[in-house]
């Protein structure tokens, strides 16, 4: 039922805060004159032949004494509007206006305007309804049906207001639509800060603690005006309410927009355009929103696009995303997430970064349990291939592909690098671990650089981890090849005695020529696997020497690769100063590392960190209360930096302790840890693999252009390579060729050196 009161017309435009929410002291202006970037001595009031002239343009004020005016003043500019309460105009000059092809004059015509400061040479026409606003310099707005904002508007943050109670705070329930790892959106909420939120819910005083600094830092007093940054440019919009934007931001024809602080900038300038709906959020800096997308209980990161119909509903979406068509419900997705197709599905996961959904993926369902409270989580580079169905609750290792299937099962896969398949004609999943290395590596390194080449942010307020060979998915190798062993133990199937790798790995059937090795074609194309899926048939491990032979040169590329990386930011170490700077005493990591090696690595929202240093912050962050220490969302930011600085060294650390779990024993006097030649051949392996990668990235790729189905469609060769152009001519392969001589260089520099 419509509520309508009738209320008296004295007044109209004022008593914006009521009286029983105005600290001791204050107007009903207090927190509107804090937010005016203008002083009060630069406006004045209007003199009498200024009101002659606004009045002879048909303009109306209810107290011409609150129509502020500075100076230059060109009343001729504002025709046929209305003013209620206080009214504060910066200059305004006969100029125009223009924003691509739109052009306006400044000024304001046709409009009714209450309690709001408008800046210099702004251009206001046709705003029906435009309410306690400060509206910056050269701002147009244009065929506006509603723009106003509440004493009570919170801007997209989960917080509430003098006077008001818990159930209108807004939650957003990612990870779990149940709201079992509920957060509160807020307008600087980076991916991190929602993990550390909604992941560590047994950490009762940290929930306690995020949630007051939330309401702390961003305010209950009534009485927030809302704000239109410089240069910005909004309209044919239906309605726009309790709604912060940036500057340079460009808003044209969105049907609503309620509660949000929408981030722009004129470095990261962020758009929204028609049919667009958004209620209850924060829109990053950078970001494009077009084409009838919805967005509820959201927040968006940097350089976000949604478009063509999108879905966003309690869900945080990170830095450097693409979503389209589709709907992304209850979820956590980290920085460089792609989902184009309009079929696609998610709901209730956690995705960790750089993934892609193919087109009629239908990731998570709550209709397969008694609740709805299930789960998915999924490492980064997760990439479920065409019409897969999955179930919660399910988890899957960083860089899983997951091939074309109705999966009935829930999984449970934790070997990166994994092909995934469902074999219904001998009703078994089958898994071939380090899939990407052996068979796909064009698509595993232009994942790294396609996530590093779309990073469009101007200001990188987290150091996001591209590279798919970094210490989170070292260590899942490490635990891969544990399970590994034990399940070839099982099948008897011994490893190869003291192998890194090295040239065995790309040659079709390597290892034959081992007499020391129990090889069969039967044995070595697949194992039995356990614990995998909830159910008892059979799991099958595809290829499993090769895959073991394939983790462990990973693990000695990743390490060499870092090594070499450090030797190549610091001309002056030699091999005595590279050992001496891995080995130096750290309290932080003796304490934390189990045989010189930290196990636990926390991929925090596309920042990887060692888990003992998210443990110390969040300790940090419950005693912050006592210390006055991490007592803000900014401070906790720096907190993230201070991890981010120590990276480097903290790989470091990680890649040498892997090396020499390769290498084996240190007793010997030609360990590479103790010998310069040693390391020095080290560095010529991982030369040598740099080599074979960017061969597999050319053959992967070559594949398709020599593909006879690939040229079906063509009338002969010559019109294929016109239209498709050559696999040698990839701009990735080249790309990938350049990297090579590089690296190349790099490596006889150091060589040299050493």
């Amino acid at each position: 039922m419509n509520d309508i009161a009738i209320l008296s017309s004295e007044g109209y435009g004022y008593d914006f805060i009521p009286p029983a929410f105005l600290p001791p002291g204050k107007d009903e202006y207090w927190l509107r004159n804090r937010q005016a970037e203008r002083p009060a001595s630069s406006w004045r009031k209007l003199r009498a032949r200024e009101i002659e002239d606004l009045v002879k343009n048909d303009n109306y004020c209810s107290n011409w004494d609150s129509f502020l005016v500075s100076d230059p003043f060109e009343p001729s500019l504002i025709r046929n509007s209305r003013f209620y309460g206080l009214i504060r105009l910066g200059i305004l000059a006969d100029v125009l206006l223009r924003h691509h092809d739109f052009c306006i004059p400044a000024g304001i015509r046709n409009s009714t305007i209450i309690s709001c400061d408008i800046g210099n040479n702004a251009a206001i026409q046709d705003c029906s309804y435009l309410s306690h606003y400060l509206i910056g310099n050269r701002v147009i707005l244009s065929r506006i049906d509603e723009m106003q904002t509440t004493n009570h508007a919170k801007f997209g943050n989960g917080i509430v207001k003098d006077g008001e109670g818990e159930d209108v705070r807004i939650w957003i329930d990612v990870m779990n639509e149940a709201g079992g790892r509920s957060i509160l959106p807020f307008a600087d909420l980076i991916p991190a800060d929602a993990y550390l939120w909604g992941a560590y819910r047994d950490d009762l005083a940290l929930m306690d603690r995020l949630r007051e600094i939330t309401q702390e830092e961003y305010g209950s007093p009534r009485g927030v005006y809302g704000v239109v940054g410089s240069d910005t440019v909004i309209k044919s919009c239906k309605i726009i309410k309790d709604t912060m934007v940036g500057e340079g931001a460009y808003i044209k024809g969105a049907n609503k927009l309620k509660n949000l602080t929408i981030h722009s900038s004129t470095e990261e300038p962020t758009q929204i355009g028609e049919g667009v709906e958004m209620v209850n959020g924060v829109v990053g800096y950078g970001c494009h929103a077009f084409y009838g997308v919805k967005a509820v209980r959201f927040v968006m990161g940097r350089n976000c696009n949604l478009k063509y119909g999108a879905r966003l509903i309690h869900s945080v979406l990170g830095d450097n995303s693409t979503i389209s068509c589709c709907e992304i419900l209850n979820n956590l997705i980290f920085p460089v997430h792609e989902q184009h197709h309009n079929n696609s599905f998610l709901i209730a996961t956690l995705i960790q970064g750089m993934s892609n959904m193919a087109a009629g993926a239908t990731i998570g369902s709550n209709h397969n349990s008694r609740a709805n409270d299930g789960e998915m989580r999924a490492g980064r580079g997760f990439w479920p291939g065409l019409s897969v169905t999955l179930k919660h609750s399910s988890r899957f290792a960083s860089f899983v592909l997951i091939a074309k299937g109705d999966y009935p099962y829930e999984l449970n896969i934790p070997l990166p690098f994994s092909l995934v398949n469902n074999n219904v004609q001998k009703d078994r999943l089958e898994v071939m671990p380090a899939y990407f290395w052996m068979y796909n590596l064009y698509a595993l390194q232009r994942n790294s650089w396609k996530a590093a080449d779309r990073d469009k942010r101007k200001h990188k307020i987290q150091r996001i981890e591209m590279d798919y060979l970094a210490p989170d998915t070292a260590e899942e190798i490490m635990s891969a090849l544990e399970l590994m062993e034990g399940w070839m133990r099982d099948a008897g199937v011994s490893l190869p005695p003291g192998s890194l790798g090295g040239s065995a790995l790309f040659i079709e059937g390597a290892g034959e020529e081992d007499p020391e090795y129990d090889y069969t074609p039967r044995s070595d194309e697949e194992i039995l696997a356990y614990g995998l899926e909830r159910h008892n048939r059979t799991t099958a491990l595809l290829k499993p020497r090769r895959a073991w032979l394939a983790y462990r040169e990973m693990l000695r590329f990743y390490g060499m690769k870092t090594l070499i990386a450090r030797l190549e930011e610091r001309p002056y170490l030699d091999f005595p100063g590279l050992i001496a700077e891995i080995t130096a005493p750290d309290p932080a990591w003796n304490d934390a590392a189990a045989e010189g090696r930290v196990h636990a690595w926390v991929n925090l929202g596309g920042q990887i960190a060692p888990a003992f240093r998210v443990d110390a912050l969040r300790r940090e962050i419950r005693e912050g209360r006592h210390t006055g220490s991490y007592s803000s969302w900014s401070s906790i930011h720096d907190g993230y930096a201070v991890m981010a600085a120590a990276y480097p060294k903290d790989r470091l650390r990680h890649s040498w302790s892997i090396l020499r779990y390769l290498w084996g024993s240190e007793e010997t006097d030609t360990h590479p840890a103790r010998n310069r030649e040693a390391f020095k051949a080290e560095i010529q392996a991982a030369l040598e693999i740099q080599k074979k990668v960017t061969e597999e990235v050319y053959r992967s790729r070559a594949k398709d252009f020599h593909d006879p189905f690939r040229g079906i469609t063509y009338r002969n060769r010559e019109e294929m390579e016109a239209v498709a152009g050559k696999s040698e001519q990839n701009s990735f392969v080249k790309l990938n060729r350049e990297k090579l001589k590089q690296f190349e260089a790099s490596a006889a520099a150091i060589l040299e050196r050493l």
